[in-house]
């Protein structure tokens, strides 16, 4: 037997994080048990968990303290609430039947326990390595989760400790809000307006872009810290060199345009996605975008379909967006150039993820309100991230 578990309980200084692992005592935690015990090392100084002074508990677990124990009192949380709780979750998993008293004298658990050293409430620290410890031996046993999970909760997640959440797109569609006005004040308060939503995007547009650079992504993280953030420098050379420059920026996804040599769009994406960030290639003046796609190395993250603003009079450049989905089955579609509310409707029957909206929203008189009713027009309900913080 070799399982993992991980738990994450509590809040505030007395906040509990318990990484453990259970196995037999001749397998490889077995070995870390006894390594533990025999190699010590100067403030991280394993100690077994015992319910009360000479009663430990069974399967014998080993506690090893994450956070460098610098004095006595630091100590005293330890080699106190934190070594009972985890004692107390450890028997009551086997009286519980989550691990068989049948296998208590063959297994071992090690236990990594994080006491923040500004914890002050013994009976928080208690009850908090209590639930957490016992959540992390049920996962361990469970092998929670399975891959399907991690694959469909990996976009929706935040971590409680991070302090921000990393916007991914994984549920279209999209709106995606377009800020070409060059004027750094008219665009903030513009951007502060616009709802908190899953579903919206931030475009620091390219005249915005040209104007301030990228350091306009910093300027925008202040005023909206977990949006995601697409640059559209609509690149034309040294690919690899302006995707780092987004991703150092913190942006979250960079533009291409499909008129670049192919060169540099295969470059731009595979240091787009080497960093982390999306891929959006711009498809403005290119009039068989399938042709580019089919000679790149690697597809785009996003392809937007582009109508300029100096030519909407002409037809919305959508293009077969059926046949491009087949080309690159991975890929959102993008449509961005005079897409009105009344549009929205159409786009999404055509397959459209990510709708691209400028000047009606951010010269409109009431942006938030404007805004409201094309994230209204997606028909999306918002993500409950809480829900995910609970799920056992």
């Amino acid at each position: 037997m070799f399982q993992i578990g991980e738990a994450l309980m509590g809040q505030g200084s007395e906040l509990a994080h318990v990484d453990l692992m259970i196995g037999d005592k001749v397998g490889p935690v077995g070995q870390a048990f006894a390594n533990g015990l025999t190699q010590l090392s100067a403030g991280h100084t394993p100690l077994l968990s015992v319910i009360r002074p000479n009663l430990p508990s069974k399967p014998s677990t080993l506690i090893i303290p994450k956070v460098t124990v610098k004095n006595m009192e630091q100590a005293a949380k330890i080699f106190g609430p934190a070594q009972s709780a985890v004692a107390k979750a450890v028997a009551d998993s086997v009286e519980e039947g989550v691990i068989l008293k049948e296998q208590v004298e063959n297994i071992v658990i090690v236990a990594s326990v994080f006491i923040h050293p500004e914890a002050k409430d013994y009976n928080k620290i208690y009850r908090y390595n209590y639930g957490a410890t016992k959540l992390a031996i049920k996962r361990a046993m469970e092998s929670f989760p399975d891959i399907d999970r991690v694959l469909e909760e990996s976009n929706k997640s935040t971590h409680a400790i991070m302090g921000f959440k990393v916007t991914r797109l994984w549920d279209p569609p999209y709106l995606q809000i377009a800020f070409d006005n060059p004027n750094l004040e008219t665009a903030l308060s513009a951007i502060s307006q616009i709802p908190n939503s899953d579903h919206v995007i931030i475009e620091a547009g390219t005249p915005l872009i040209k104007r301030y650079g990228v350091d306009i992504i910093s300027k925008i993280r202040q005023v909206r810290p977990d949006a995601f953030i697409v640059a559209d420098l609509k690149t034309l050379d040294t690919g690899n060199l302006e995707a780092r420059m987004v991703a150092d920026a913190a942006g979250d996804a960079i533009v291409v345009s499909a008129l670049a040599p192919i060169n540099t769009i295969d470059k731009l994406i595979e240091e787009a996605h080497k960093t982390g960030i999306y891929a959006v290639m711009d498809t403005l003046n290119e009039h068989d975008p399938i042709s580019v796609l089919n000679n790149l190395k690697i597809m785009p993250d996003v392809i937007e379909l582009h109508r300029g603003i100096d030519i909407e009079s002409t037809e919305h450049a959508w293009g077969d967006i059926a046949e491009i989905k087949k080309v690159a089955p991975k890929a959102l579609i993008a449509v961005a150039g005079g897409v009105r509310l009344d549009k929205v409707p159409v786009a999404l029957n055509q397959g459209v993820d990510i709708l691209v909206v400028g000047r009606a929203i951010t010269n409109a008189k009431d942006v938030r309100e404007v805004a409201e009713q094309f994230i209204n027009s997606l028909n999306k309900p918002e993500i409950d991230q809480f829900r995910i913080m609970t799920d056992f």
